[in-house]
């Protein structure tokens, strides 16, 4: 009986490691089967090819038989299927999802947890960072692989080196700093030119729903005083920023400025086309601009013209006097990758984290070029280590043709705005009048390593209702313009009215939706 019992007891040892060994359940009868739902790179375009090398490599070398569907291209739509999946609990195994569809289904229990899952994937790392996982952490736990999705931090403070350089002055550091400078930009000619037609600043008013009130080429200022963007997204000080006491403190500095004098005056009227063709014009020396606005070819090109002699140089946002500083807020925006419940309980996550883990290999033998742009040397070559479609030996074999577009259908899964990304989509070239090099992916790199304030999920929180919104943004204008006299009492009074007409109300309603969908940090 006792060798029966330790007989007994070494087979379900046996099925229990066959049964949670990542996959080695499938693989005594075949290779492990992943059912992958993703998102196409380029929807109007067919899957890959039924002879997709990948498709091959992944069961030669890992045992893998991938089974790809794409997703409908709609938002909603893709809700929708997943949906119907969950509810005849049919998910995939791995699944391209919606933050708002994915959150229900962990309510489910239908999502699996991923915690272990990212040590497996050393070839990743890039991927996920402390807001990625943040993004899908509940309770404590990860339960999606969050792939950066849109570039952030893709916009700067830049300034006329040339100007700085002519009047003898050093790069503005502190606000008092910016303020010495703008004045000097404003009233002893930088450019030379005799004429009284320079300003300090320039900008134009740019709202969206995470830069209400002044927009966003005015939040490096506010950001001086941690003002900048709609909300604060932290668990110690969450809400909207209008009704924080710091807020006052920034409006002030930038009615200064306008008081000084030293803002374009145009700017509560130009467009973003006519602030644009302002600074091309070299009306300003210091403003906020995205990084192919200001350098790519065709946009820098008035410029270099006008001014073959000019230089913009990016460099930090102003401190203010509690030393905070930020170009801006950002919120990055995520790609979520669930694994079902279903496919964990049948031991596929380990072969999920090798699927995963060889698409992000980017040596010889991995995935990440491939998926990216195809074949090298048929859809791609490299030039100083870049992919290219130039120089193929096949130019209609070339991996950015309509007809092969098919060919790099999930390159979002391991696309993650590296270096090599950013080259190939912003390569360097030569003036054609200073004949000086530029780049907008360098500008890119520099813009991203200045000091930002991280407002993670701030785009996901209610938007104000028409009348309260008006009223916030003709209110702080209103104050700049000197139709409020800015005053402490007056901007309280102000703030009570806001509160009235709605703010306070959607002020708590974003709060609480943060609070409910765990977006605080």
């Amino acid at each position: 009986m006792k060798v029966t019992k330790m007989a007994a007891a070494a087979l379900v040892l046996a099925m229990g490691a066959s049964l949670f060994a990542g996959g080695s359940k499938e693989k005594s009868s075949g290779p492990v089967s992943i059912d992958l739902w993703y998102g196409a790179a380029v929807t109007e375009a067919g899957p890959p090819p039924a002879d997709w090398e990948v498709l091959t490599t992944l069961k030669e070398k890992f045992g893998i038989d991938l089974l790809l569907t794409a997703l409908p291209s709609s938002g909603s739509d893709q809700d929708q299927k997943i949906n119907a999946a969950a509810a005849a609990n049919a998910l995939p195994d791995l699944f391209l999802v919606e933050r708002p569809t994915w959150l229900r289904l962990v309510d489910q229990g239908l999502v699996a947890e991923v915690d272990d899952m990212y040590a497996k994937m050393p070839n990743r790392k890039a991927h996920y960072n402390e807001d990625s996982k943040i993004f899908t952490t509940v309770d404590g736990k990860s339960y999606g692989l969050a792939d950066p999705a849109s570039l952030v931090r893709n916009e700067g403070v830049l300034i006329r080196k040339d100007w700085l350089d002519k009047l003898g002055l050093k790069v503005p550091v502190t606000l008092d700093d910016y303020m010495n400078v703008m004045k000097a930009f404003t009233f002893n000619d930088p450019d030379g030119n005799g004429k009284n037609d320079t300003w300090g600043y320039g900008a134009f008013i740019e709202i969206y729903s995470d830069a209400e009130g002044l927009g966003r080429r005015m939040e490096p200022i506010m950001g001086a005083f941690g003002m900048c963007g709609t909300w604060g997204m932290t668990k110690a000080k969450p809400g909207l920023k209008v009704l924080q006491p710091e807020y006052f403190d920034a409006l002030t500095f930038v009615k200064k400025m306008c008081d000084e004098k030293v803002i374009d005056p145009n700017w509560l009227t130009y467009k973003k086309d006519d602030f644009r063709a302002a600074w091309k014009q070299g009306r300003f020396g210091i403003m906020r601009e995205q990084n192919a606005a200001f350098a790519a070819k065709n946009n820098y090109a008035p410029f270099d013209k006008n001014f073959p002699n000019g230089e913009w140089i990016v460099i930090d946002p102003p401190k203010g006097p509690k030393g905070l500083q930020a170009a801006g807020n950002y919120s990055a925006s995520f790609r979520i990758l669930a694994v079902s419940q279903k496919a964990a309980d049948a031991g596929k996550k380990d072969a999920i984290a090798k699927l995963l883990n060889w698409m992000s290999d980017e040596g010889p033998d991995g995935g990440y070029y491939t998926l990216g742009w195809g074949k090298e040397g048929v859809n791609f070559v490299k030039k100083d280590g870049v992919p290219t479609s130039a120089g193929v030996p096949d130019p209609a074999k070339a991996w950015d043709k309509a007809e092969n577009v098919n060919l790099t259908q999930l390159r979002n899964m391991v696309f993650y705005n590296s270096g090599v990304e950013i080259k190939a989509r912003y390569p360097a070239y030569i003036t054609d009048v200073s004949k000086k090099e530029m780049s907008a992916g360098k500008v890119l790199l520099d813009m991203q390593s200045r000091p930002w304030e991280n407002a993670l999920n701030n785009t996901l929180l209610p938007p104000p209702n028409a009348d309260v919104k008006r009223f916030l943004e003709q209110g702080v204008l209103e104050f700049l313009t000197g139709k409020r006299n800015l005053t402490k009492d007056n901007w309280n009074a102000w703030v009570a009215e806001f509160k009235k007409v709605g703010g306070e109300a959607w002020n708590n309603a974003g709060v609480d939706f943060a609070k409910k969908n765990n977006l605080l940090h």
